[in-house]
């Protein structure tokens, strides 16, 4: 019994390392070869390099250890496609990613197949233990790799995603990434509020399933009385913000935030722009005019802040925020071919999900947890290196993948990045 149990797991793993592995391919199929080399700003990773680097991952941490007689597909690739991991060797400059014309695509395609038929072969084989004895496992079991590995393609299609938008807004013609259905406007109420009570309340991920380190130890802290806004902040909203002046008000900022608006001249959100006397954003569809009844989007965190003043309430804490969504379904606008984009609300008030369309910029520095203990090796360099001048965003986006997030999940940026799917749900003092 125990065997079999044990196969029908790692068969499960299998599966569900396939459908991802395909789902970073069809979401690369819209693009070109020339489209998957450019890269548009240092912040933003070419497609291809995105499908190399997930699939390095898996050479590097589960196949080079773990596979008996595997053989590095190119040895040069160490170099190309690692990202930051400092302590498996060199790598090249991120900033410069964008001039490695070579491999081309259908050879990183190759690349992926090789490694997937040697991670089937790992994963079927059933012998994980021997990875996890590598002193690298995350999570304290032979699988944990496997499922890290997982979780960072997950990231890095969202990223695909954020990234390639990014390059073709600097298109002259603005082309779409591909036909996307984009509903039109709704009436949109005024927001409601939840109230919450002061209290002691244990923050971090607990109990079975997949958590990143950052996620650790489950932790008390003190939430004083709060009520959150059962909506995000929608662009009809942002409009009237920047209708009154919000770019051009010195007083609604933080002094960093408005040397950044006055260095870069913001005056919207990433992505739109004003023909006319019409507001126009560009989406993975191309251009589209502004829907005032759906979540703003591409907003950094000083400009969440400085909304949030100008509305007379403030950004929650990541604790705030995670009382609110503990326990509720992680349902939502995740990521969806069809769609790409944020949702309109469908009628006042709008759907009361914590979940979805836009991550949420909270007034938490990303910082470890008391007690936080990065993991052994070099995939401890994973989250806990980067825990300094960032903050945190809460509950996925329109472009994260279905299944990847929960209440306890931490992302995190640095306060001025708007090229993420970043928006704005309001907190005030009860």
């Amino acid at each position: 019994m125990a065997d079999l149990l044990t196969t029908a797991v790692d068969r499960t793993l299998l599966d569900r390392y396939a459908d991802t592995r395909s789902l970073t391919e069809c979401l690369a199929a819209p693009l070109s070869a020339e489209d998957q080399t450019v890269q548009s700003m240092a912040d933003v990773s070419p497609t291809k390099w995105h499908r190399a680097h997930t699939t390095w991952f898996f050479e590097t941490f589960l196949l080079s250890p773990g596979l008996p007689g595997y053989r590095a597909y190119d040895p040069a690739y160490a170099y190309l496609f690692n990202s930051y991991y400092e302590g498996v060797g060199a790598r090249y400059p991120r900033h410069e990613r964008g001039l490695v014309s070579r491999p081309g695509i259908e050879e990183i395609a190759r690349y992926r197949a090789h490694v997937d038929r040697a991670m089937a072969d790992l994963i079927e084989d059933g012998d994980l233990d021997r990875v996890g004895g590598a002193g690298r496992d995350p999570v304290g079991d032979p699988a944990g790799l496997v499922e890290l590995g997982i979780q960072h393609e997950q990231q890095h299609q969202e990223l695909l995603l954020m990234d390639i938008k990014h390059v073709l807004s600097r298109h002259p013609c603005l082309p779409a990434y591909d036909a996307l259905e984009l509903p039109a406007a709704r009436p949109v109420g005024p927001p409601d509020w939840t109230e919450f009570g002061e209290g002691t309340v244990a923050v971090g991920h607990s109990g079975p399933g997949f958590t990143f380190d950052n996620e650790l130890p489950r932790h008390p802290e003190y939430v004083g009385p709060f009520a959150l806004c059962d909506r995000l902040v929608t662009c009809g909203e942002w409009l009237d913000f920047i209708d009154d002046a919000g770019y051009r008000r010195p007083e609604l900022w933080l002094s960093d935030g408005w040397a950044t608006v006055m260095a870069e001249g913001w005056e919207a959100p990433l992505y739109w722009s004003r023909d006319g006397d019409v507001w126009q954003e560009f989406t993975l569809g191309g251009p589209a005019v502004v829907n005032p009844s759906q979540p703003v989007c591409h907003t950094s965190y000083y400009e969440a802040d400085a909304f949030a003043r100008w509305a007379g309430h403030r950004l929650p804490t990541e604790a705030e925020w995670e009382v609110a969504a503990a326990g509720r379904p992680v349902a939502g606008n995740f990521l969806d071919r069809a769609r790409l984009h944020p949702a309109p609300f469908s009628g006042p008030g709008g759907p009361a999900t914590p979940f979805g369309d836009v991550w949420q910029w909270t007034s938490s520095a990303y910082s470890p947890y008391p007690g936080f203990v990065p993991a052994p090796g070099a995939v401890g360099e994973y989250n806990g290196k980067f825990m300094v001048n960032q903050y945190v965003l809460r509950g996925g986006s329109c472009v994260t993948p279905p299944g990847h997030v929960r209440a306890t999940y931490r992302n995190f940026f640095p306060p001025s990045a708007r090229w993420a799917f970043s928006g704005v749900r309001m907190a005030r003092n009860a």
